[in-house]
């Protein structure tokens, strides 16, 4: 019992002194945790206030992309409102343009065909004076035989005619030949015997009149051929710069550019008081350009408003510079 008695002091000094180290040990660790726990927490809260700013700020971003987005479609909106106007006023130019140039071509062709008319009267006219010229000049040869077969008065000369049987025949010697003079030569003015080795061709203005005919029926091969038959007999008469002309809008029509170029050409060089030129430069510029020449014939236009600036071709080469985006006058 004395022994039982003695350990239960021990026991509780053991105890207390655990106790008291206990208590020493919490007392000695316990305020860095609070310190631990208090930073976390203010670093907690600034972490949270990071994340609220950051929220505003992309809700003010997406706020402002939303009216930049809405800025940026109206904008596509006007520029697509303001294309679609541009093509409709581009389109209305063009239908204008088209509508005037089809008035130019209407009137132009009215004028053509005018002058075509003009053209063969002109021929018409020339062929009667020629015809009254040389009905002329066989009136004042009847007359100068007659001078010369009729005897001078008081010649003394006899009258064989009385003596010469009725059935003999007269005597051609005694006589000149009609439209020649005593000597046997013919008068001045007298047209020469035609060679009948080959047949004459038929005058210019019907070998015209039939080849435009045969044109505005589109028989365009036979028309190339009788205008060339123009040209070939009467060189040097104004309706061959016309047939000129239209065998260049004949190959035109064809495609042969090559060869429209070359009879519009003619047509500019070999007659150049025709009224086919400024219709020749015009339609020998557009086969240029179509042919792929495009300097020539911007420059073959360029010198017929030039040379011919009132004229309805020109009106129709600005036209087709302007539809070409080419300037009329050249930059310097």
């Amino acid at each position: 019992m004395a022994n039982q008695k003695n350990k239960l002091p021990s026991a509780h000094k053991s105890i207390r002194l655990a106790s008291v180290a206990l208590l020493g040990t919490v007392m000695v660790f316990t305020p860095p945790a609070f310190a631990a726990n208090r930073d976390m927490i203010q670093l907690q809260t600034q972490v949270q206030q990071l994340q609220d700013a950051v929220a505003r700020l992309q809700q003010t971003n997406d706020e402002r992309m939303g009216v930049m987005k809405d800025l940026v479609q109206q904008s596509a909106d006007a520029v697509n409102k303001m294309s679609s106007n541009m093509d409709d006023l581009k389109k209305q130019m063009l239908d204008q343009q088209t509508a005037q140039g089809n008035k130019v071509d209407q009137v132009s062709g009215q004028i053509q065909s005018m002058n075509d008319s003009i053209d063969e009267m002109k021929a018409r006219i020339g062929n009667l004076e020629k015809l009254l010229q040389n009905i002329q000049n066989q009136q004042q040869s009847i007359n100068a035989n007659m001078q010369n077969a009729q005897p001078a008065a008081g010649s003394g000369i006899p009258d064989n005619s009385a003596a010469a049987p009725a059935n003999a025949p007269a005597d051609s010697s005694a006589q000149p030949a009609p439209n020649t003079g005593a000597d046997g030569k013919p008068l001045a003015g007298t047209p020469l015997p035609a060679d009948n080795s080959a047949p004459a061709a038929p005058p210019a203005d019907e070998l015209y009149k039939t080849a435009l005919g045969d044109y505005m029926s589109a028989k365009y091969s036979l028309a190339a051929s009788e205008f060339g038959d123009v040209t070939k007999n009467y060189p040097d008469n104004p309706l061959s710069g016309n047939a000129f002309y239209y065998r260049g809008e004949i190959d035109y029509r064809a495609g042969h550019y090559a060869d429209a170029i070359k009879n519009y050409d003619k047509v500019i060089d070999q007659y150049p008081a025709s009224n086919k030129v400024p219709v020749s430069r015009l339609h020998k510029g557009n086969a240029l350009i179509a042919s792929k020449q495009t300097a020539d014939g911007v420059r073959e236009l360029r010198n017929l408003i030039q040379r011919f600036p009132n004229s309805p071709e020109a009106m129709q080469a600005r036209s087709k510079l302007s539809g070409m985006g080419v300037p009329v006058k050249p930059r310097r």
